[in-house]
């Protein structure tokens, strides 16, 4: 076992108990088993997922089991420095003392079929980071630790604070367009502008569609969305978005949509807005459940349905993207704020006002 310095026996973390009963607690500092790594957290970013966990999105609380796993720390989106390197752990992972790094949201089991084909984003035990207690503990914390089937990836020192806390949520932007397979000639409509939205639209913008057209109820976040290379912007509590991107498209309606928004209007509104034979992608996490008629998915429109789960194979083109600053986190990270004033941050993440929120150690 090899470690940089001596760790402190505890730590200072938020700690999930329950919706809304999460607390600045002292808890022990994780050390690193066989093949395992510790990290000192150098920040983590406050996903929509974790404000509406900590409201009691039936997501995670509902059923029998619950998603959550508590008590447990909460935080997916990190990025920290290798402190501690469990046995074998450098070899396997190809780390040393001091290493900037991030892994998947996902900690796979390396086992089941999904791990065993090379699908390890849809491990059939699914345990990740920030929401199962002890097993995998998240980054609102000073240290934590990487499993032995983690997907560990070095960070270059030359991104910084802001570039390095996004690559989660721009690992997973990746994935889902990739999914949507965006040709030159396609009319693109992505819907939603917060933190992975922003990051979309800058990557769809690498594709060169034809048409790039963001929807969002936010001003603030559209005109982010048109600086970083959106064509058309609509808010849709001020025109009508259905009428507009048929009227742009001759009548038809868009080639893909994608639907980033995680409100049920966000989807009924897209089945509408897409032409015949488009591509819908599901990217969002909800908080409430949608009901459509699901006809028009089959015999109206024969439209191509795909979902979108996390960023499998994608951190390194996030990482490399980052580096050659072709996406920029500057317009998309507003606020840092310490570990100690989580509840002001998760306020600030939940009112809109700004985009991404980070917590720092």
């Amino acid at each position: 076992m090899t470690n940089l310095t001596d760790l402190p026996k505890k730590m200072k973390a938020v700690v999930a108990y329950g919706p809304e009963d999460y607390k600045v607690t002292e808890v022990d500092v994780p050390r690193a088993g066989f093949e395992e790594v510790v990290i000192k957290v150098g920040a983590c970013g406050i996903c929509g997922s974790d404000i509406k966990a900590y409201h009691g999105s039936d997501m995670f609380w509902g059923g029998e089991v619950p998603w959550f796993k508590v008590p447990v720390i909460p935080g997916h989106e990190f990025f920290g420095y290798v402190v501690e390197l469990g046995e074998g752990a450098a070899e396997k992972h190809e780390l040393e003392i001091g290493d900037k790094v991030t892994t998947d949201q996902i900690k796979p089991c390396g086992k089941c079929r999904f791990c065993q084909s090379g699908k390890y984003w849809m491990c059939e035990v699914h345990n990740m980071y920030g929401f199962q207690k002890d097993i995998a503990e998240g980054g609102m914390a000073e240290y934590m630790k990487f499993g032995s089937t983690s997907k560990i990836y070095k960070i270059p020192e030359s991104l910084s604070l802001k570039e390095s806390s996004i690559i989660e949520p721009l690992a997973c932007a990746i994935h889902t367009v990739q999914r949507a397979n965006i040709e030159f000639e396609d009319v693109v409509v992505l819907a939603g502008a917060g933190t992975l939205g922003l990051c979309m639209v800058q990557l769809i913008s690498l594709k060169t569609p034809k048409k790039l057209i963001v929807l969002d109820v936010d001003d603030k976040r559209l005109r982010t969305a048109k600086e970083l290379g959106a064509d058309i912007i609509i808010n849709p509590k001020e025109e009508d978005a259905i009428k507009k991107v048929k009227s742009l498209t001759e009548g038809y309606g868009c080639d893909v949509y994608i639907e980033a928004t995680g409100s049920p209007i966000g989807v009924t509104q897209g089945l509408e807005m897409i032409r015949k034979l488009g591509r819908f992608i599901e990217f969002s996490v909800f908080g409430a459940k949608t009901t459509t008629d699901w006809s028009v998915i089959g015999d109206r429109k024969e439209l191509d349905i795909r979902g979108s789960h996390l960023g499998p194979y994608t951190y390194p083109v996030a990482i490399d993207l980052l580096e050659r600053k072709l996406i920029k986190a500057d317009p998309i990270v507003s606020e840092i704020h310490p570990l100690a004033d989580f509840e002001k941050a998760f306020k600030i993440a939940k009112s809109g006002k700004v985009i991404k929120v980070l917590l720092q150690p």
